[in-house]
């Protein structure tokens, strides 16, 4: 390569340097500041939304929608700052938004769930829901999933869009729930007395709700023993300690008064043999 080929390149990449140089060094420091603005943004916005009156679940649902609107901001801006064209930059934006839609179609459903979900509230932030055989409670809405805390613990995340096209069973939705204790007796038991007993000692319980009737009744006539279910109402965030604590009860009052749970028998009969 002779001097003059050497020297021209030198020159070429000295132009490219001091043409592109300053609108790299731009974009970085656009990149850093757009980041902190964004922060500090994200940080006033949550502050502003947990102060109103809005839901958790539409404030959670509000800081992840921001994040990526914000996010989206700076990424034009920095287009800006390197010298792309705002229409071609839109254009750009455009196509690369329709492949990404097509890539990601699941992802545009899990979007228009999140919306579903805040618009016609099936659930929000702290509801216990069973979804798809999952139970837990909501702690978390976002634009493309729902989190879930279940009771031992587990953080189960799940797809908005599959959420709002299953079944949802929220049972914290209601203020009150009943309790439904399945109970199995001896024919012989004297059934007016074990309702009395039974209900005895579910009502010592402060926390049942007096304004709902604590009843007995008998469900079935079994093959061993007669069914009867047992049922009182409580608010739905005590539902579950309540159960344990209402069984638990009446076991101790069954035991006291002497009654015993029913349990398979059969009768024998030996054939005598001639002699």
């Amino acid at each position: 390569m002779d001097q003059e080929m050497l020297v021209k390149i030198k020159s070429d990449l000295w132009s490219f340097l001091l043409q592109v140089g300053p609108k790299f060094l731009y974009a970085i420091a656009c990149l850093v500041i757009g980041i902190i603005l964004i922060k500090l943004l994200r940080r006033i916005l949550k502050r502003l939304l947990h102060k109103s009156n809005l839901e958790l679940s539409l404030i959670s649902f509000v800081e992840s929608l921001s994040s990526f609107v914000l996010y989206a901001l700076l990424f034009f801006a920095i287009g800006s700052v390197i010298g792309i064209d705002s229409t071609s930059f839109l254009a750009i934006f455009g196509a690369v938004g329709i492949a990404i839609g097509l890539a990601l179609q699941g992802s545009l459903s899990n979007f228009a769930g999140g919306l579903l979900i805040l618009v016609f509230k099936p659930f929000k932030i702290g509801d216990l829901i069973k979804v798809n055989d999952k139970l837990g409670e909501v702690i978390k809405i976002d634009i493309l999933y729902t989190r879930i805390k279940t009771f031992d613990g587990r953080i189960i995340t799940m797809p908005n869009g599959n959420v709002s096209n299953s079944d949802v069973d929220n049972r914290t939705m209601e203020k009150y729930r009943r309790i439904d204790l399945k109970l199995k007796f001896n024919y012989d038991e004297d059934f007016d007395n074990l309702r009395r007993i039974i209900v005895e000692a579910m009502l010592q319980n402060s926390k049942v709700v007096k304004k709902f009737e604590t009843d007995v009744w008998m469900d079935e006539i079994g093959e061993y023993e007669v069914k009867v279910v047992a049922r009182s109402w409580v608010e739905s965030v005590e539902y579950w300690p309540m159960y344990w604590e209402q069984l638990e009860a009446v076991k101790k009052a069954l035991d006291q008064a002497g009654i015993e749970i029913p349990y398979p028998r059969r009768t024998v009969f030996q054939a005598q043999q001639q002699s």
